[in-house]
């Protein structure tokens, strides 16, 4: 099996999962350069994983490499991912895309004009249990989709992440940080958005560090720490969303879809598996329904293995640029909405991924 070769910028705790999956579980590709503006970081992943450390423009210029994967910060993204395009990589990103909506559209307008592929996480709706979603709703077991609810609820990360600063920084937040997952599972599953409105706000001005490494460090807060947003999505249907670092506890669901003749429960769109329920109008319980897909373990970088399959066959990737801009046009659109007191009207547009076939292994990523 031909593999592509992928170049790892960023060693951060996102790197190790990333690493050990496209090194032991996905046979189309194969690491083997990383980067960290931290040296010793891309050392000692290197000589973890048996690759080559090196700096970011080394990586850059290493012909062997066809993929370069940004696992950088929401700062760095565009940056790298320029860089990286005008290097004739093809470029996978870390969540999100960009921090404007102006840096996204040049990335995808670039990636577009040197014919190179351009593709960003989460790829969550790849896993089973999302995939299994998309098929129920495909195959009409809830009828027509007229409504859906994401609620994403914590108090933050100062508590146990070891670098919790930047998720209070430009390019974080809980919209730009987790809103990803849920706004690319909704689209994955319904379609793209045509206008959203919402209501931001920052409920606490500071954040203190309560983690081990930076315990009682103080973090000024930059960004909205709770968003509540509606989307009108083409095909009809009425969204509401809420991701917020201000709650302590609830018990709201993750993502549930409500159609015509039944209700569907979305597992959790931060992971790969299940589990998958649903309700008809014609029962009294809800059922749990098998998973029709694989990759229902922790799969992260099976977007990478798609995008690599990609260019081995010439085919569209499925966590494409198309994708990840129009999450980034919806998420910014909620921020724009709520400061000008208007519906904002989405200026991108993306068709639904394509599924995955049913029976679909790390071996034979199609």
């Amino acid at each position: 099996m031909k593999k592509v070769k992928v170049g790892i910028i960023g060693c951060g705790n996102i790197s190790g999962i990333y690493l050990d999956n496209l090194t032991k579980k996905f046979h189309n590709v194969e690491p083997i350069a990383v980067a960290d503006k931290v040296n010793e970081k891309a050392i000692n992943s290197a000589k973890k994983y048996d690759i080559l450390s090196c700096s970011v423009d080394e990586l850059l210029a290493n012909v062997e490499i066809d993929i370069v994967l940004n696992l950088t910060t929401p700062e760095s993204h565009f940056d790298i991912n320029m860089a990286s395009l005008l290097a004739g990589k093809h470029v996978y990103c870390e969540k999100p895309l960009a921090i404007t909506r102006e840096e996204g559209a040049k990335t995808v307008e670039l990636a577009k004009k040197k014919g190179l592929l351009i593709a960003c996480a989460p790829d969550t709706f790849l896993g089973g249990g999302l995939q299994t979603c998309i098929k129920l709703i495909n195959d009409g077991w809830i009828g027509t989709p007229v409504a859906a609810t994401a609620f994403m609820t914590c108090h933050g990360h100062e508590s146990w992440h070891p670098d919790p600063e930047f998720y209070y920084k430009h390019g974080a937040g809980p919209m730009f940080d987790m809103g990803p997952y849920y706004l690319t599972a909704l689209v994955a599953m319904l379609g793209s958005i045509k206008r959203v409105c919402g209501s931001t706000g920052i409920s606490f001005s500071t954040r203190t560090i309560t983690s081990a490494e930076k315990y009682g460090t103080v973090i000024e807060v930059e960004v909205p720490t709770h968003i509540t947003g509606i989307m009108d999505f083409k095909c009809g249907a009425i969204g509401t969303i809420i991701t917020t670092f201000d709650v302590w506890a609830a018990e709201l669901p993750r993502i549930e879809i409500y159609g015509s003749e039944a209700s569907l429960s979305v597992p959790d769109p931060n992971t790969f598996g299940g589990p998958v329920r649903i309700k008809s109008h014609r029962s009294n319980e809800w059922q749990e329904v098998p998973l029709t897909h694989g990759f229902a373990e922790n799969s992260r970088g099976v977007g990478v293995s798609d995008m690599a399959n990609a260019i081995i066959k010439g085919n569209k990737n499925r966590a494409n640029g198309d994708l990840a801009y129009h999450v980034l046009d919806v998420m910014q659109g909620f921020s724009d909405a709520s400061n000008n007191g208007v519906y904002y009207k989405t200026i991108s547009n993306c068709d639904k991924p394509e599924p995955f076939p049913m029976g679909i292994s790390e071996h034979d990523t199609k």
